[in-house]
């Protein structure tokens, strides 16, 4: 998988916006997005940006613009995930789970339910 370019918290939240609505309008991105809302003229350059950085495409219908993802939320989350465990984790996914159980973010309990279920998959 190639890597991505990353997203702002800014830009990572009008995509949450476009991946959830599938294809949208800015209206509708603005009619989903969280309070406090950001501005229009905000979120119309962030939509240019994104369209810039290969992660949205646009269709034109006379004046209005609408976007749709050119990049699927799991290829960026795993995208984004290997790219923190690399980065932070000398590339080692049990290092990042390590680290999360010392930390208590993740729980024992919470890795047996996650091995179970991985187990359960792979049979």
């Amino acid at each position: 998988m190639q890597p991505h370019k990353t997203l702002t918290k800014a830009e990572e939240q009008i995509m949450q916006a476009i991946w959830s609505l599938e294809q949208a309008f800015l209206r509708d991105i603005m009619d989903i997005l969280p309070e406090p809302k950001p501005h229009q003229n905000t979120v119309a350059t962030i939509l240019k940006i994104l369209v810039d950085k290969d992660f949205v495409g646009i269709k034109v219908f006379g004046r209005m613009h609408q976007y749709h993802p050119l990049i699927s939320k799991d290829t960026y989350s795993q995208s984004t995930m290997n790219q923190l465990v690399k980065g932070y984790f000398e590339g080692s996914f049990s290092n990042a789970v390590s680290f999360m159980v010392k930390e208590n973010n993740l729980s024992i309990d919470d890795l047996e339910v996650l091995l179970a279920q991985l187990k359960k998959k792979g049979s």
